[in-house]
């Protein structure tokens, strides 16, 4: 069944009305246009409800692709871990042109990441841009466990910042990857310093949501129950 998102203007602000059709396809100019982030969110929580549940959307693949062929107009763009078992637009139930997808192991941002956010918002239009980490995540145990390989190590130095900040409440024995209730602190305390540095890190981006024309958020995902939950 098709989720398409119907927004009346006095609604600009709310959570958005669903229609249901046949097949989904991809979100039009128009629809983008309307859309309020609070309601581009809550769109795509009602996916990962739909994924959770196993009754995800019967997308038109080559309808699909002939409409986005010369034009897109996504609704977010959400910077996920590399982690092959994170399918972005499975778990929000979104079809192809519907959203942005960046990755990269452990869901840090970087000078790239924070362009592609602001072409994604900026001038594609996209009114969300969320950071989804999920919970044993890789990189994280290997940023608890102060790993060491090629390339990778710098990239796991961009996580410490979260391990510092969790580090304190536990005995030092116990701050490692088999910790996973440490490991899963540590997920959390890095999607939040994520969404912050993406404020400190892109003026563009900041005044775009301090103007409400976009919200900058962050979510977590279980590899257990495939649920996804927000990060206050």
């Amino acid at each position: 069944m098709k989720t398409t998102l119907i927004l009346a203007a006095s609604l600009a602000c709310s959570a958005p009305l669903f229609a249901k059709d046949a097949k989904q396809m991809p979100v039009t100019a128009e629809e983008q246009k309307a859309m309020s982030p609070d309601a581009v969110i809550a769109d795509l929580m009602a996916g990962n409800k739909r994924y959770v549940a196993g009754k995800l959307t019967d997308l038109n693949i080559k309808e699909n692709i002939k409409a986005t062929a010369k034009s897109q107009f996504p609704k977010a763009v959400i910077l996920s871990c590399l982690d092959s078992r994170v399918p972005v637009e499975n778990v929000f139930d979104q079809g192809i042109g519907d959203i942005f997808v960046g990755r990269v192991a452990g869901n840090v941002e970087n000078v790239d990441m924070l362009g592609s956010f602001e072409f994604a918002t900026k001038l594609a239009g996209s009114k969300v841009v969320m950071v989804l980490g999920h919970t044993a995540c890789g990189a994280v145990k290997g940023a608890c466990d102060h790993a060491k390989l090629g390339n990778l190590t710098a990239l796991l130095d961009s996580i410490q910042p979260a391990v510092k900040a969790v580090e304190s409440q536990y005995p030092e024995d116990q701050r490692n990857s088999k910790n996973i209730e440490y490991v899963n602190k540590v997920v959390v305390e890095n999607v939040k310093m994520t969404v912050a540095d993406i404020r400190k890190g892109s003026e563009v981006l900041a005044e775009m949501e301090k103007a409400g024309e976009i919200k900058i958020i962050g979510a977590l995902y279980d590899l257990a129950t495939g649920e996804v939950t927000m990060v206050k």
